[in-house]
């Protein structure tokens, strides 16, 4: 449905001048964070709330877990990789990335058809919830700030 396409790109664009503000002034991984937070509720809204309205809502948040994650991971890649490797970095990450998407795909298309797209999406809050945990653990060990990442506290 294109509607929600918009809806969700909107979201997106309105979200990431201020994460990116947010991103660069302050502790990057409390930055995404946020970005995962928003991402668990939009999962939870989408399984929950089953009108119009709800998935409404459940688009604006996951454009805005998106705004607030995207650019923020290419910005770590960046600021991670040695200037020399920064291509290939990249290049790595993309693959990376990729491929998690596909096994994502797949797995939530298998979800869909045995449980539904509430088991869909409360199975999306749940491994969003475990990055989240895998995250705030890191957090403890690792500095997310501007400039050079993952400095060890």
């Amino acid at each position: 449905m294109p509607a929600v396409l918009v809806v969700m790109n909107v979201s997106y664009a309105l979200a990431a001048y201020p994460a990116g503000v947010l991103s660069d002034n302050g502790d990057r991984s409390r930055v995404l964070v946020i970005g995962l937070i928003l991402l668990v509720v939009a999962d939870i809204v989408l399984a929950l709330v089953p009108d119009l309205i709800g998935v409404a809502l459940g688009v604006i948040l996951w454009g805005l877990h998106m705004g607030f994650t995207q650019g923020l991971l290419s910005t770590l890649v960046a600021d991670t990789a040695p200037p020399e490797l920064r291509g290939t970095a990249f290049g790595m990450y993309n693959l990376v990335t990729g491929a998690a998407l596909l096994a994502a795909s797949v797995i939530a298309g298998a979800l869909w058809d045995s449980i539904g797209p509430q088991g869909t999406f409360l199975a999306g809050a749940a491994f969003a919830t475990l990055s989240l945990a895998g995250l705030i653990a890191l957090r403890r060990r690792f500095t997310l700030g501007p400039g050079p990442t993952l400095i060890p506290s």
